[in-house]
C-alpha cells in the first residue's frame, strides 16, 4: 500500500495507463489478425484498403506511448511486405 498521498496517485495513474495500454495493444493484436486473415482469404483488395487502418492504428499506438517507434515501423514494414508478396504470387520463389 502507498505510504504517501502522492504515491496514491502515481498508483492510480499507473492502473489507469496500464488498462489504457492492454486496450490499445489487444487492438493492434486484433487488426493485425483480421488483415492477415484478410490476406489469407485471398481478398487483396479489402487488405489493401484496410492497410491504411492498420497504419493508423500503430501510428496512434506510438503517439499515445503504448509502443515504440521502431517497433511500429517494423511492424508495418513486415505487414506492407507480405501485402505486397500475397499481391504478386509470381514473385514468391
Amino acid at each position: 500500500m502507498p505510504n504517501t498521498l502522492s504515491a496514491e496517485r502515481r498508483m492510480r495513474k499507473s492502473e489507469r495507463r496500464h488498462q489504457r495500454n492492454r486496450a490499445v495493444k489487444s487492438r493492434l493484436k486484433t487488426i493485425e489478425k483480421k488483415f492477415n486473415a484478410l490476406l489469407k482469404e485471398g481478398k487483396i483488395e479489402d487488405a489493401k484498403k484496410y492497410l491504411s487502418t492498420v497504419y493508423s492504428a500503430f501510428d496512434k499506438a506510438v503517439k499515445y506511448g503504448v509502443i515504440k517507434k521502431g517497433t511500429a515501423d517494423r511492424k508495418k514494414s513486415r505487414i506492407a511486405e507480405r501485402l505486397s508478396q500475397a499481391a504478386t504470387p509470381a514473385a514468391k520463389k
